[in-house]
């Protein structure tokens, strides 16, 4: 009977050994699962702020592109505006040049031809009219240029 009460004794404490054993064990599991449960929390709420300052950058890129496709809107607005006002220049410039040459042929005709009186005073008519349309132009052309200088500080 000792030998069964030692043995008994001995398988229950074996038992609440092992008992105590598997207790340890699924506490060592809930407190894995709860540090695993916090880990995750943690990585929704990273992931969570991450995603957000992302989307900020995102917001803040669009705005800045946004911004240099207006600036190089204008800035090509300013060339075409440049290119215009050179080439109103240059027209103006051709047709003084053109009214001067019909100047100079008229004087030349008038001065190397025999033409009859009523002739060389229609002729000068006519080169007093192209001196006020050259006088004309040359106020075109001063204002012309002023515009360019005003385009051409803009760029």
């Amino acid at each position: 009977m000792n030998k069964i009460f030692k043995t008994f004794a001995i398988v229950l404490v074996f038992m609440n050994s092992q008992y105590f054993i598997a207790q340890q064990v699924v506490k060592d599991q809930r407190t894995q699962e709860i540090e695993l449960q916090k880990a995750e929390n943690e990585a929704k709420k990273i992931s969570i702020e991450n995603h957000r300052k992302l989307d900020e950058k995102i917001s803040d890129l669009q705005k800045q592109l946004k911004e240099i496709e207006k600036q190089k809107k204008e800035v090509e607005n300013k060339k075409k505006s440049l290119v215009k006002s050179e080439n109103n220049l240059k027209s103006t410039k051709e047709k003084i040049s053109k009214l001067e040459i019909a100047n100079q042929k008229i004087e030349n005709k008038i001065n190397t031809t025999s033409v009859t009186g009523e002739e060389i005073q229609k002729q000068r008519i006519k080169t007093k009219e192209n001196e006020v349309n050259i006088q004309k132009l040359k106020l075109v052309q001063i204002t012309q240029q002023k515009e360019l200088e005003k385009v051409m500080s803009t760029l």
